[in-house]
């Protein structure tokens, strides 16, 4: 593997958690990064990170060489396309693993199970378990959709800054999937509202007419991940939201105490 300054005098300082500096300050980059929509310059890293820009420099050469970063013709940097095998792996396994949780929330409410990841800009569908009735949902896992017409999308944006969700919102844009689906900024953001406020989301016939979603967030996930059940709506009353919505909660947490334990600090 290449290796930088940043790397010789770094390495040999660890930070009080035990971890190596640089590589901490590497993912640290990284993540920034994602979070700023996938490519940035130095010195909105520099800024955001606090880091002085010949040592920003000094890593993002190291992660250009292993190919986790690319450089454009702007002389901006982008994520590079080494991550997306790590992220499709990391992802299947975090599917195996949230598997019987899901089957849990099948036997308790009896409609389809899904688990999805916010990517980037969208929502990916990571794991499912469908349900036993002979009319039940179906999302194939990898199906990639938009956030904002989704019980998943608003679960896992309802704790981002109204600033960053509009960001997103403009670069996705906000096409309808149904008559029902929200198409405006503002109308999204009171949306998330209401999932701040009831501690779980809805997409009722915003996907998909005739099928209507609850869906809540994994508490201190390792990655933004949410989970949901969706069934037809005629089955998926009001009433039966009472019911299935703290079911979907206590799972969440069960799920996030074993991500935790697979993931120790």
């Amino acid at each position: 593997m290449p290796t930088s300054s940043a790397s010789t005098t770094d390495s040999a300082r660890s930070t009080n958690s035990g971890g190596v500096q640089s590589l901490e300050r590497a993912f640290d980059l990284l993540e920034r990064m994602a979070d700023a929509g996938g490519e940035v310059g130095l010195s909105e890293l520099s800024a955001s990170s606090g880091l002085p820009l010949p040592t920003i420099h000094r890593l993002m050469r190291t992660l250009v060489a292993c190919g986790y970063v690319r450089q454009q013709p702007n002389r901006r940097y982008a994520l590079g396309p080494r991550l997306i095998r790590l992220g499709e792996s990391a992802s299947r396994l975090l599917g195996t693993w949230a598997r019987p949780y899901l089957a849990r929330l099948v036997e308790e409410t009896g409609e389809t199970a899904n688990m999805a990841l916010l990517d980037g800009d969208e929502i990916v569908y990571v794991a499912q378990v469908p349900s036993k009735h002979s009319m039940r949902m179906f999302t194939e896992v990898g199906r990639r959709v938009l956030p904002h017409s989704t019980g998943v999308g608003k679960a896992l944006l309802a704790s981002f800054p109204p600033e960053e969700v509009r960001a997103l919102l403009s670069r996705t844009g906000m096409p309808a999937a149904t008559e029902k689906t929200i198409t405006t900024p503002d109308g999204f953001l009171a949306a998330l509202e209401d999932v701040r406020r009831n501690g779980y989301a809805v997409d009722d016939n915003e996907q998909e007419v005739g099928v209507r979603c609850l869906a809540v967030s994994v508490p201190d996930s390792p990655t933004a991940a949410a989970i949901s059940i969706s069934g037809p709506a005629g089955r998926v009353t009001e009433a039966a939201t009472e019911k299935i919505v703290p079911v979907l909660q206590q799972v969440a947490d069960e799920l996030s105490e074993a991500l935790a334990t697979q993931n120790p600090a």
